[in-house]
């Protein structure tokens, strides 16, 4: 089953088959954890008032407790949508016709909080390998991100992602990342989020 095609059963019986992936992307979460750090370092120093003897609290540009505690959806990657190849015209599904390969290796995201609402970013790692009929260039890849809460989808969108290919004699590896996944009201266990590729009409849902 596809991927549009699962999201459109999703809403009807609130149930899609999901095959967690391991969330990492280093250079990702590093930059993410060097943010926290930071952030925690300077609201330790700079919020200490030396005149008065006093702790001022600093509100613009602190992550709060609450934020650091709070809970941000898992993304997933779809069953069956991480590999997409694409073949040279008369030559589907034959191995010496194969353009290219293109595959999703690793998923990851973190959570922004707002009043009303939240917005994630969710980051997609990969690698593209020519096949026997591949050249340099550039290619593009479709690839899906939604979320659905309960039965309900509340966020799909479809990416072109361009990758340009320099050298045909091995693999490229890719990053793709949207940074605007924005969710009404609060973040619950009801929410799970897919990635995939997905062949299916720009049109969406």
């Amino acid at each position: 089953m596809g991927f549009t095609e699962c999201l459109k059963g999703a809403q009807i019986h609130g149930a899609c088959h999901l095959v967690n992936y391991r969330l990492f992307i280093s250079s990702i979460l590093l930059s993410a954890t060097a943010f926290v750090s930071g952030c925690q370092s300077d609201s330790a120093t700079s919020g200490l008032d030396l005149q008065n003897g006093n702790v001022q609290q600093q509100d613009e540009n602190v992550i709060r407790e609450s934020e650091l505690r709070a809970y941000c959806p898992p993304v997933s990657l779809r069953e069956g949508t991480a590999y997409f190849t694409t073949y040279a015209k008369g030559g589907q599904d034959q191995p010496e016709s194969v353009i290219y390969q293109a595959s999703i290796s690793d998923v990851t995201r973190k959570c922004t909080y707002g009043t009303g609402s939240f917005t994630m970013t969710v980051a997609v790692a990969g690698r593209v390998v020519p096949g026997p009929k591949g050249s340099t260039g550039t290619i593009t890849m479709p690839i899906r991100i939604a979320a659905v809460r309960g039965g309900e989808v509340v966020y799909s969108k479809l990416f072109q992602h361009q990758v340009a290919i320099s050298d045909t004699a091995g693999a490229t590896q890719f990053i793709f990342n949207d940074p605007n996944v924005m969710i009404s009201g609060a973040p619950d266990r009801s929410i799970r989020l897919m990635v995939g590729f997905d062949e299916g009409p720009s049109g969406g849902l």
